[in-house]
């Protein structure tokens, strides 16, 4: 299996994770998500605050993770600005040198900080459609083989943080998207 750029692979996440975004009907925004912590505005706001700055992080600048974003209720065409600014994180990923060296507060490998964009892209996005009563197919192959090495590397300090939950037992015919979701802490079969 060939190895994908992080940009190939965030395109890939986008590809499904824009159509889900723009199907979310307002009247869905107070409902509760697979992320506990989030009902379905406050996920898409911070899937905006990642979105947005994990892009200066591939250009190696500093990034600002504090405070709220409030962009679902101050732009009503927020839809299509996160269409816009997930094509900006593509190419920000895609550009030479994005994934080279390290970045970041903690100073870690680019490449890891691309997959930890690259899975909110993908969790989250995952998080919202079943939230917002949409399909998700699941991620492409290359994304969920990606991901499961970011996961078993990133799970033991993101469990600590609070950022993953405990892995959820997964059925013997389960995907392995379903298997990556388990991992994170979410039950493949929330409703």
């Amino acid at each position: 299996m060939r190895t994908y750029g992080i940009g190939e692979l965030l395109d890939l996440a986008r590809e499904r994770a824009v159509p889900v975004v723009r199907g979310i009907p307002d009247a869905a925004l107070a409902a509760a998500t697979p992320c506990a912590e989030y009902d379905v505005r406050a996920l898409v706001d911070h899937l905006f605050q990642v979105v947005v700055q994990f892009q200066r992080l591939a250009a190696k600048e500093a990034s600002d993770f504090g405070g709220t974003v409030g962009v679902v209720a101050e732009d009503p065409g927020w839809r299509e600005r996160f269409a816009r600014e997930a094509d900006r994180l593509v190419a920000a990923w895609s550009a030479p040198g994005a994934e080279e060296g390290t970045t970041g507060g903690m100073s870690m490998p680019a490449r890891l900080v691309g997959a930890m964009v690259l899975l909110d892209l993908t969790v989250h996005v995952w998080d919202l459609a079943r939230a917002t009563g949409q399909d998700f197919p699941g991620a492409d192959e290359a994304v969920v083989a990606e991901l499961a090495g970011a996961v078993d590397e990133l799970a033991p300090t993101a469990r600590k943080m609070g950022v993953f939950g405990e892995p959820v037992p997964e059925g013997e015919d389960a995907s392995a998207f379903e298997r990556l979701l388990a991992r994170t802490g979410r039950d493949p079969q929330w409703e």
